[in-house]
């Protein structure tokens, strides 16, 4: 049994490595699982890139749909005699029966209100509670549903598994006692997504796969990797070097892309010179939501969706809290507001350009436009 967890950097080449080492394994199954549906794609891509087709013994899909195929279906009856009818995704807590007069939402129990506690009432089930069904579907069969996963895939590669969280991280403790070979590969800073917000392993949010393997997986022998992908492609040196000050403790990821194009580095603009810039560099345009104001004319994505994307240049409108750290690396920023920072920060090949309002905010020791 061989298990890994591999930590990454942004633009250090995961998806690659991950399609080479599906390759390299010749005719045994490959499963490449991860959060994302425009991540499914690009390892699609990827593989019509580097080999021109994507092998019969190698299956890509979604976390939720590899849950529903391999999780539910297959030995559903222990638990629910009718028909299921795909996922719906929630994004907060799911199956409310009724508002306290505090103001609470109650949920339906789920002992004695089972179906309106996991599903709707067409069949669909919750995607927050997707995982947590199909472990007691795992423990009401005597552990057939890992079993049979563990048999159908030789090999089991996780993407994005920092995005995991709650009965997700179950299910991985689960597969890695019963697989012959699982790898999970990650970037704990790029946490933009999860899959529920569940209390279940709640102390191992916000990135902390690797505290959850070397805490909850003792047992799993897994190898632990730091340094493989641990060069930015992508970024060049001042980007990488300004991203690492956003979690010092972690592994710093440096740059092997030596190809500057004479404006490079990050940028502080002034709110005032956005047009100019934008005309000048044509940057992608990078920000929290749609309430943030932006040029129209010129691309915009918020920066949770960005997240796998390469540009030549960004310009990011940073929140509030953002700010606060850019003037002093020392104040409180979010997780959240951390990660998705990161991602805007990490997108850009030559140059990154942080928007401010010279009113409020004077940067000290960053370069200006």
């Amino acid at each position: 049994m061989e298990n890994k967890l591999l930590l990454a950097g942004a633009g250090c080449g995961k998806t690659t490595y991950l399609v080479k080492k599906a390759l390299s394994v010749g005719n045994k199954s490959v499963l490449i699982t991860t959060y994302t549906q425009a991540n499914e794609n690009e390892i699609r891509a990827k593989f019509f890139k580097l080999n021109k087709c994507i092998p019969r013994n190698i299956v890509i899909q979604t976390w939720f749909s590899f849950l529903i195929q391999h999780g539910l279906k297959p030995y559903q009856s222990y638990l629910y005699d009718d028909r299921i009818n795909g996922l719906i995704l929630v994004n907060q807590a799911s199956g409310i029966k009724y508002t306290s007069k505090m103001g609470f939402p109650v949920q339906f129990k789920e002992t004695e209100e089972f179906e309106q506690h996991y599903f709707t009432p067409t069949g669909k089930v919750y995607s927050d509670k997707l995982a947590k069904l199909v472990v007691r579907m795992n423990e009401e069969s005597e552990s057939r549903v890992i079993s049979r996963i563990c048999k159908i895939y030789s090999n089991i590669f996780i993407d994005e598994s920092q995005d995991l969280a709650g009965h997700d991280l179950s299910i991985v403790k689960l597969l890695s006692l019963n697989s012959e070979n699982l790898e999970l590969v990650c970037d704990p800073r790029q946490v933009t997504y999860l899959t529920h917000l569940e209390r279940k392993f709640g102390k191992y949010k916000d990135g902390k796969i690797l505290e959850f393997v070397q805490t909850e997986c003792k047992k799993s022998n897994f190898e632990i990797d730091t340094t493989s992908l641990s060069k930015s492609w992508r970024c060049n040196q001042e980007i990488c070097d300004y991203s690492n000050l956003l979690y010092p403790g972690l592994p710093t990821c440096n740059s092997e892309e030596n190809n500057l194009s004479g404006i490079d580095g990050i940028y502080m603009v002034k709110k005032k010179k956005c047009k100019q810039y934008l005309e000048q560099f044509n940057p992608v345009q990078l920000r929290w939501d749609a309430r943030t104001e932006t040029f129209d004319e010129y691309k915009t994505l918020n920066f949770g969706v960005s997240k796998g994307l390469t540009f030549e240049r960004v310009l990011i409108y940073p929140t509030k809290d953002m700010l606060k750290w850019i003037n002093n690396t020392e104040a409180k920023l979010s997780s959240g507001a951390r990660a998705k920072f990161y991602v805007g920060i990490t997108r850009a090949k030559y140059s990154v350009g942080i928007v401010y309002d010279e009113d409020d905010f004077e940067p000290i020791e960053m370069k200006c436009y």
